[in-house]
Order: structure tokens, then sequence, then C-alpha cells
């Protein structure tokens, strides 16, 4: 997945691209609306993500340059306007969707998601691999009639790991896609998620004689397993 960023605000935009590459997207960032433009019409993008507020063009008209170039890429507006107005505005240049500041990155990450999902036809907002599935829109998983609600990190590493079944993360990996940091061998963090993980999705008093499908594979990391 490739996103295109375009926002002036460097702290915004360090967020945003930290929080798009931990998961997997590709993100192409600019400051301004002209560079953000000519990115835009000459590179192909999953989505794009655009601040109202930009130097040299607003987001207003690279929305409006983006659709008369017949572009139908995705496009959320960011911006820290909450009146009607703006957001009518929005819809009426060709935006799909539309987020205020400040925003939860964990919910934009959800909204580009779905957009992308809808373009192409397929909405897969449920993520299911045999009997364990996962919500991407409320974070909640289910496992054997049980049911829990995620935190951020545990959504991301369970997605992560159900993203790619037989596959082996090592804990270096995993560090890296989901809390976005370099290893550290002096930390236990993986482990006790998936300890977490574990402990809300089964039921102590379960007979069923199936095991939770996250493996533990000793001294290298762990694996989804894979299910018939």
């Amino acid at each position: 997945m490739k996103i295109l960023l375009i926002e002036d605000d460097a702290q915004i935009a360090d967020l945003v691209v930290s929080a798009f590459e931990a998961i997997g997207f590709q993100t192409q960032h600019e400051k301004d609306g002209f560079r953000g433009l000519r990115t835009a019409l000459d590179h192909n993008f999953d989505a794009i993500l655009l601040d109202v507020a930009l130097p040299l063009m607003s987001g207003f008209q690279v929305l409006e340059e983006i659709r008369k170039n017949s572009l139908t890429t995705p496009v959320i507006m960011l911006t820290a306007s909450v009146a009607l107005p703006d957001r009518l505005k929005s819809f009426e240049f060709g935006a799909d969707d539309y987020l205020p500041k400040p925003f939860y990155v964990e919910e934009l990450i959800v909204r580009v998601k779905a957009l992308i999902n809808n373009k192409r036809g397929k909405v897969e907002m449920t993520l299911v691999q045999g009997n364990l599935s996962l919500d991407r829109f409320t974070r909640v998983a289910t496992w054997q009639g049980e049911k829990a609600t995620l935190t951020q990190r545990e959504y991301v590493l369970l997605e992560c790991l159900m993203m790619s079944p037989g596959q082996i993360f090592s804990r270096e990996q995993i560090l890296k896609q989901v809390w976005n940091v370099d290893f550290d061998p002096g930390t236990n963090v993986v482990d006790v998620s998936v300890q977490r993980l574990r402990k809300k999705l089964t039921h102590p008093e379960s007979e069923s004689g199936i095991t939770f499908p996250i493996e533990t594979i000793r001294g290298v990391g762990y694996r989804f397993k894979s299910q018939t």
C-alpha cells in the first residue's frame, strides 16, 4: 500500500508517517500544496491524506485539480476546521472522507483501509483465520466464543500475525512493525503482549482441545498457526 500525505505540520506528519509505516504502508510526505499536487499526478497511490491549510496551494485547490485530472484515488481531508461549510466544500470538490484535527491516528488508519477496500470492491473490515476473527473497526477479537476488545498495540500485533499465517516473525520484526522501535534485547514487551492476547481470548475452563493459534517458536519469535 502506498499513501501520499500532504501536510505542512511536521509533528502531525511524523506521527502519521510512523503509524502507517509501522503497519507496512509506504508513505510519501509533501509539505506544500504545489509539490503535493505534482506528486499526486506523477505517481500512483492507494490513498491521499490532504491537509486544508497548506502553503502555495490550499488543500481545496489541490483536491480540485486532482479531480479535474480524472484522478480517482481516495482522498481524506485533514483540517482543524469543523465548520459545516468546510466539510461540505470538501465533498463538493470530490473528497471521499473528512477527519477534523486533532484526530486519533488509529481512526485514520481504519478509515484509509476502509476506503482502499471499498475502491477495490472488497470490504474486509473483519479479518478471519479459522476460528479467530478480528473486527478492524472495533478492535474486537473473537476466539472460540470468547470476545475481547484489544488495545491498539494488541490489535496491530494480532493483525500482523493473522495477515501472514505460517510466517515466523522474530521479536525484532514485531517490535519494528508494531512498536516502530529498534530491537532491544533486554525488553520482553513482545512476549508480554502475546501472553495478554492469549489470556484475553482463552477461557480458563475451555475444554475444546484447540490451542490458541499464536505459536511460540523458541529462540526465534512467533507465528500464526495456519488453520484448516
